[in-house]
């Protein structure tokens, strides 16, 4: 499917990714990572932003151990040094991406949306309540015993049952290759975001655009109508009318 025959489509829902999609917390994790590296006498290699980018934080916690020189065993040990880091953090310092706000508040007039997130959900919840946008979503999606991380499509699955509506009919708002996979993986079209995507990217990609302030995509859900209620399962329908109860 092409960009343009993108924009000419509605979704019956859209599960948006949080870290990097959402809220711009890249920064954060870049900072907590260097910190507890640091903390072990170790500068964080060059390619190690990309190498972690999108992975679940106890896969990141992982990595971060081997290029400590630690043993597996103290894995845990790094992955809640590197979450208590984050969590300051984004604590003094949330902040949403350009276009996030509009976008979102535009989507929410036409479909059921919801977060599926590899990060962990008090830190989802507390940036998109402080941005004003958790009230939008009718569910948060985060890994857990029962749902695998990205890149494994369960949270993805999860959050489009969450919105009534199934995955061929549901958009995917990403930005990073681990995320992509994840929504390709479940049967979802994908919309993704940021400045400088890669050819892997790209290629999973229905429609890049590099900001969520992109004019054409604001004009796309501004002048989306709610597909019919025959286009909807009924728990989707729920979902509608919980979310139009929520808005009045």
């Amino acid at each position: 499917m092409t960009g343009n025959s993108l924009l000419s489509w509605t979704p019956a829902a859209i599960v948006f990714d949080c870290d990097g999609t959402l809220m711009d917390s890249e920064c954060h994790w870049v900072e907590a990572r260097e910190r507890v590296l640091r903390g072990y006498g170790i500068t964080a290699p060059s390619d190690f932003g990309e190498r972690t980018k999108g992975l679940h934080f106890t896969e990141c916690g992982r990595v971060m151990t081997e290029v400590a020189g630690l043993a597996a065993r103290h894995a845990d040990r790094v992955t809640g040094q590197l979450l208590d880091e984050f969590r300051r953090l984004v604590a003094a310092d949330p902040v949403t991406i350009p276009g996030a706000v509009d976008f979102v508040g535009l989507a929410s007039h036409f479909a059921p949306l919801a977060v599926a997130s590899n990060c962990p959900r008090d830190v989802v919840e507390s940036g998109l309540a402080h941005a004003g946008l958790l009230h939008h979503f009718a569910d948060v999606v985060v890994p857990d015993v029962d749902l695998r991380p990205k890149p494994d499509p369960d949270v993805y699955l999860a959050a489009t049952r969450a919105c009534g509506a199934t995955p061929a009919v549901t958009l995917a708002v990403e930005d990073s290759y681990c995320g992509m996979l994840s929504a390709t993986r479940a049967g979802l079209r994908v919309l993704g975001v940021g400045p400088d995507p890669r050819d892997e990217e790209l290629a999973l990609a229905d429609l890049w655009v590099s900001t969520l302030a992109d004019a054409d995509l604001l004009h796309w859900a501004k002048t989306r109508e709610s597909l019919p209620d025959s286009y909807v399962p009924a728990a989707g329908r729920a979902v509608r009318a919980t979310a139009a109860a929520v808005a009045r």
